[in-house]
Formats: C-alpha cells, sequence, structure tokens
C-alpha cells in the first residue's frame, strides 16, 4: 500500500512556464465513498429511531463542504482525523450527491519547471524541524536567519499557497537545501521552492499532517529525507528530492491515536511522540473509555524500524461498568503532543506530557520525562500538576469525582545553556504557570513563573520561546475574560523582565476574534515574532516588548496554485525563518480559532 501512494505522489511536469506546468501523475482508482461510508460511519448513522446522530437521508439535505467541515474540524474530527484526504472527499460527494470543486492535491497549476538536484543542506541555510535546533528553544541564529532587527519593518507579502478542504493550516514550514516542506489537514505533503513558492513534488499521506516535516540525511536518498507523522498514528519517510516513499510504518494502532508533535532527529534514529483524541471520544455515550497509552518512540531512520518504545502509562485494565453496562478502563492516557528535546551531553531525550485519562492518576502525566537516548529507559520525571484525571465520566468507576484541570504540557521542553555555562529546561502550562528546571539535579525546579489563569485550551499552549538571557510566554487564556499578553523572564531568576498587553484586535470582532496568543513563537537577535488568535502577525522587541511591525492575514489571498485560500487564527505553529524569508501558516478552525488556509511567504522589500 505504501509503495502504491508513493508511485501515486511522484509527479513529473510537462513545462509551459514557471507557474503554469501541467502536472502529469498516475491515476490512481478514486475510492468508493459509499464503501468507506459504510465501513467507517454507518454503523452510527444507521437512522434507527431514537439515535442522536443524523442519517444518511438527513446528510443528503447537507453541502459537500458542510459534511467535509464537519469531517475536518466539526463535532467528526476524531473519525474523520482516521481518513485521507481523498477518502474524506469520497464521502462527502457520496454523501451530498455533489462534487466538490478542485483537487484534493491543490497542484494542477504552480509547478516548477524543472526539479534540479537537492544542493547540499550545509551550504544553505535552514530551519529543519519544529525548532531550528534539537533543542527546541525556537531561537534562529543571526546567520541562518538571514533577517535583522532593522530589516523587519520592510518584511513584504511575496507569494502564497493555498491548501484545498483544509479549515486549518497546522504544519510547521520546514526549509532545507533551498526548499520548503508542508503537510496539510488534508494529508498532502509539498516541496515547493522556498524562494518562488513553485511546487516541485506532492505526496498523498493516510490521513491529516500536523507535524512539522524533519529533514536529514538518509541512505539511498537523492540528497536527504523528510520524516513526518500523521493524524492517525503513521510515520513515513520520503526521499526529499523526489517525494518516493521510502518507508512508512504504523506506530500506533488505537483508533484515536495520533501524531501532533513534530519528530526529532538525531544521529539517524528518528524520536517520534504518539498522542490521541480519545478525550473526545470519551465524553460520547456508549463509549468504553479509556485505553489509550502515551509513548515516546525510536526508530531507525533507515529502515522504519522500532529500536525502542516506552509507554507512559501500564496497560489499562477493567476497572468496572457505567450504568449501560459498558466495561469502563484505566489507566489510561498521558499522550505527548510537542516535538522531543535531545540533550546530547547528558545522553537524555526530554517530553513533555498530557493529562491521565482515567484510572489513577499516572506519575508520567503533566510532567516533564528524561528517558535515555539509547534504550528509552525513564531517567527521571518531574511532574507539575498532580490529581489531573480528565477525559473520563465523573464519578464513574475508573474515573474520580471531579474532573482535573485538563493542564497539559504543550510546550516542548527548551534546553539552553545560561552565561555561566549551566544548563536548565524551560517549559510552559496550560494551567498558566511556566517553571525552570535543573537537568544535572533530576529536573529539581529552578524557579516558577505564573503569566496566565490557564483554561482547558491555555495559559500557554503550544509554545514559548528563549534565548541566551529570557524565556518568552505567549498567553492563551482563551476561555477567560481577559485572553492574551506576553510576558518575557529573566533565565537565571524566573523574574518578569517585561510583559506587554494585548493591542487592538486586527479582526474587529465576532466568533473566535480575541487576542488569545496560542502559536509558538520565533526568535531572531533582537526580535521575537508572535502569532495571534485576531490573525495579526507581530514583532515585538526582545528589549522592551514594543511592537515593531505588523502583519494582518485576516483577508483571502492571490495563491500560485490557484487554492481559494485565506488567513484566519495563528494557531500551533508559529512562523519559520530562515535565508531571509519568514514563513507563516494561517488558520485555525479548531480550538476555539477562526478558520483559513494558507501558508505565507514573506520577504524584505
Amino acid at each position: 500500500m505504501g509503495g502504491g501512494r508513493a508511485a501515486a505522489g511522484i509527479t513529473f511536469v510537462v513545462g509551459v512556464g514557471l507557474f503554469t506546468g501541467i502536472a502529469l501523475t498516475a491515476a490512481p482508482q478514486a475510492p468508493d465513498g459509499a464503501a468507506i461510508f459504510a465501513r467507517n460511519c454507518a454503523t452510527c448513522h444507521d437512522g434507527a429511531a431514537g439515535s442522536r446522530t443524523p442519517s444518511p437521508e438527513v446528510l443528503r439535505q447537507r453541502s459537500p463542504e458542510a459534511i467535509l467541515a464537519a469531517l475536518t474540524a466539526g463535532g467528526m474530527r476524531p473519525q474523520g482525523g482516521r481518513l485521507s484526504g481523498v477518502e474524506r472527499r469520497a464521502v462527502a460527494e457520496y454523501l451530498s450527491g455533489r462534487e466538490l470543486g478542485g483537487d484534493v492535491t491543490g497542484a494542477k497549476i504552480g509547478r516548477c519547471l524543472a526539479t534540479p538536484p537537492l544542493p547540499n543542506p550545509a551550504s544553505s541555510p535552514s530551519w529543519s524541524g519544529w525548532s531550528p535546533t534539537i533543542t527546541n528553544t525556537r531561537f534562529q541564529s543571526a546567520e541562518q536567519a538571514g533577517l535583522t532587527a532593522a530589516q523587519v519593518p520592510r518584511l513584504t507579502l511575496k507569494w502564497a499557497i493555498g491548501f484545498p478542504d483544509a479549515t486549518s493550516a497546522w504544519s510547521q514550514p520546514t526549509v532545507a537545501s533551498g526548499r520548503l516542506f508542508i503537510g496539510s489537514q488534508n494529508g498532502t505533503v509539498y516541496s515547493l521552492d522556498a524562494k518562488t513558492g513553485c511546487i516541485y513534488w506532492t505526496f498523498g499521506a493516510k490521513t491529516g499532517v500536523r507535524s512539522a516535516l524533519v529533514f536529514g540525511p538518509q541512505e539511498g536518498s537523492n540528497g536527504g529525507a523528510v520524516y513526518f507523522g500523521d493524524t492517525g498514528g503513521n510515520v513515513y519517510a520520503l526521499d526529499a528530492a523526489t517525494g518516493r516513499e521510502l518507508w512508512s510504518r504504523q506506530l500506533d494502532e488505537h483508533p484515536f491515536a495520533r501524531v501532533t508533535g513534530s519528530p526529532t532527529l538525531y544521529q539517524n534514529r528518528l524520536y517520534v511522540p504518539v498522542s490521541s483524541l480519545e478525550e473526545t471520544a470519551a465524553s460520547q455515550a456508549g463509549y468504553e473509555c479509556c485505553t489509550f497509552r502515551g509513548s515516546l518512540n525510536a526508530l531507525d531512520a533507515k529502515s522504519g524500524a522500532v529500536l525502542w518504545r516506552t509507554f507512559t502509562t501500564p496497560e489499562p485494565q477493567a476497572m468496572g461498568k457505567n450504568a449501560a453496562g459498558l466495561t469502563l478502563w484505566g489507566p489510561s492516557g498521558v499522550g505527548i503532543w510537542t516535538a522531543p528535546t535531545i540533550d546530547v551531553k547528558r545522553s537524555l531525550v526530554y517530553a513533555t506530557t498530557g493529562n491521565t485519562y482515567s484510572g489513577t492518576m499516572q506519575p508520567t502525566a503533566d510532567a516533564i520525562v528524561a528517558f535515555d537516548l539509547k534504550t528509552g529507559t525513564i531517567k527521571w520525571i518531574k511532574q507539575v500538576t498532580t490529581q489531573d484525571v480528565f477525559g473520563c465520566r465523573a464519578g464513574t468507576a475508573n474515573c474520580g469525582e471531579r474532573a482535573g484541570p485538563d493542564a497539559d504540557l504543550g510546550t516542548p521542553a527548551m534546553l539552553v545553556t545560561l552565561a555561566d555555562g549551566r544548563d536548565i529546561i524551560v517549559v510552559g502550562q496550560k494551567s498558566g504557570m511556566t517553571y525552570a528546571i535543573d537537568p544535572d539535579k533530576d529536573g529539581a525546579e529552578l524557579w516558577q513563573y505564573r503569566a496566565g489563569e490557564g483554561s482547558i485550551w491555555g495559559g500557554i499552549q503550544w509554545g514559548a520561546a528563549v534565548d541566551g538571557d529570557r524565556a518568552y510566554f505567549p498567553v492563551s487564556d482563551i476561555r477567560t475574560p481577559k485572553p492574551g499578553g506576553l510576558h518575557a523572564v529573566g533565565l537565571t531568576t524566573g523574574e518578569r523582565a517585561w510583559y506587554v498587553a494585548p493591542p487592538p484586535l486586527a479582526c474587529g470582532s465576532g466568533a473566535g476574534c480575541n487576542a488569545a496568543l496560542i502559536s509558538a513563537p520565533t526568535i531572531i537577535p533582537g526580535v521575537l515574532f508572535s502569532g495571534s488568535n485576531d490573525g495579526a502577525l507581530r514583532a515585538h522587541s526582545t528589549k522592551d516588548g514594543s511592537i515593531i511591525w505588523e502583519f494582518d492575514t485576516n483577508r483571502q489571498f492571490e495563491t500560485l496554485n490557484g487554492v481559494r485560500a485565506g488567513g484566519g487564527a495563528i494557531q500551533g505553529p508559529g512562523p519559520t525563518v530562515v535565508g531571509g524569508m519568514l514563513y507563516l501558516n494561517s488558520g485555525y478552525g479548531d480550538h476555539l480559532g477562526r478558520p483559513g488556509n494558507v501558508l505565507l511567504a514573506l520577504e524584505v522589500q
């Protein structure tokens, strides 16, 4: 199956012009929407009397666009997340009896005229993965950034690419060897020319791709490989030059398992975190909650073989039944939503974890966990919140009397060396708390700082950043009366250096229009870039937090690939800054955000 997908993903171009080439692709058999619906959906949507789910007859009254939106960002998101982009299209068209416009890849136009060999990665600037380095600080050096603080106010839009069948643009752009690699919500993976935006190749993953693609060397490839995970718990390696599949593997067969945290590549090993959406499923009547187990996995980068796998919870056991007679399970949960961090000096890999779903609260939950790089053995755990059992139904046999706070650690562990040579780890939490801990003393706390009130969706949600002097924490607090705000904190003391209150909203008003800072920030020397739920990207001086530049994404953009695309909430990944350019995704139709589906490239004019 993997080989067939790889063949379908390789495209050849008959050139008419740089952005008008005709793509010739292998024509895979169109999926059968009726069969997919029967296999994945009909059990619930059976039209039985008293059923809470709409019958096929009711669904046929909806547009294919509405059905597709329900599968990508609406109530059917957990189920739709296990389908590929073409499968979701097929279901939407089958149920509605109408066709969707365009194609699933959005790559019929905008192709590159030619495909030159990949240059040596060392010869060009790069940002490979969630962060420019394996320490996950999200600090890009001046040499690699190719952009100075003085130039930032002259950043101007150069080109845009639209993602079809998407309500969220949620994959961190990766740049290496002059190419930009990115995934999309419908599972299409793209290789673009980093300067011009033309499309070299596309590849169809089995489900949506939310993680960053990680670039690195690979024996048997044409200059390198890209590695990534999808929302079906699959992991892939592709030839970076051609898009040819080198290997793929389903890492976790649990029906709600997914890879959301970006993999980290180090010394020919790929470290892959696994999370899940079982918390969402657990609230549904008739679901046997809960059986998912978070894990960190080390894979051989050449073959995809699993070298070690360490689960964050024991295997769940039956813990009684609910009123409907369904078996209740526990312990479960403790997913890893974030990119693993490599500590070369101590031969450790750090992962930050989420809450327990059911059963007894696990010591690995809401924690920074240190694993041995070679064996996966847990060396130490620093838990920052206890009694956080969230997902199961409160009061049942496998759950407490009251739901926990859902205080996941959604930011990676950021490993930074201080001026005096000491190393510290800095993290932010959805509780609104931030911490610095000592990796030489098994995670002993050095300081803590409260940046926000905290809520189910932050506190500090998807990221923070550090440079040599300070840590920078953007605050979501989206479910509080006063969302937003940006904090700078001294690394040695944990004391506030400055705070910037939310500026006027770029989006005006309406649902999802607020000042929450949910996305990860990015630092270059002297400048911090922070994207907002209001659709604006702002550049702040790291000296005092003052805004030196702003770009509003709340509009429709003319795209190189002809896909209708617009901006919205900026959540999840932050901007990628490399080689004198800034790349940004806009649009997040989930987590109280506003939908959008565009990748933007900006350059100094």
